[in-house]
């Protein structure tokens, strides 16, 4: 039995270790299998995954390649015609561009649990 020092809530070193054994005892217990609604979370990250892969890809499209454009006009060169119109183009699909990779990421994040359910699904 552990020996008190007065104090209440305090344990002793005895305590601890009973407390660690009998949590170590549960914790070697097999994890349930997945629930229903847990395997329609996953999958539903999946599919937002997936949503946000299309998004990405079509705003990178119409962005197009504007890198060659930004890097000129930040060397201090002008741009005129349809460089500018196409510059102007771009810079303004930037904002899209950076929400739809920050959307991505997040929905990428999401979806992590899935590799450990199609693990065990696709042995």
């Amino acid at each position: 039995m552990a020996k008190s020092n007065g104090a209440k809530g305090e344990t002793t070193t005895q305590d601890v270790v009973t407390n660690t054994e009998d949590t170590d005892t549960v914790q070697d217990a097999p994890a349930p299998a997945e629930s229903s609604q847990d395997i329609d979370e996953i999958l539903n990250s999946l599919k937002a995954l997936l949503s946000s892969v299309e998004k990405l890809q079509k705003v990178r499209q119409e962005v197009g390649d504007i890198k060659p454009l930004v890097q000129r006009m930040l060397d201090g060169e002008l741009l005129a015609g349809e460089e500018l119109e196409l510059l102007k183009t771009g810079v303004s699909g930037l904002v899209r561009l950076v929400r739809a990779y920050g959307d991505h990421q997040t929905a990428l994040a999401k979806a992590q649990p899935a590799r450990t359910l199609l693990d065990e699904i696709l042995k």
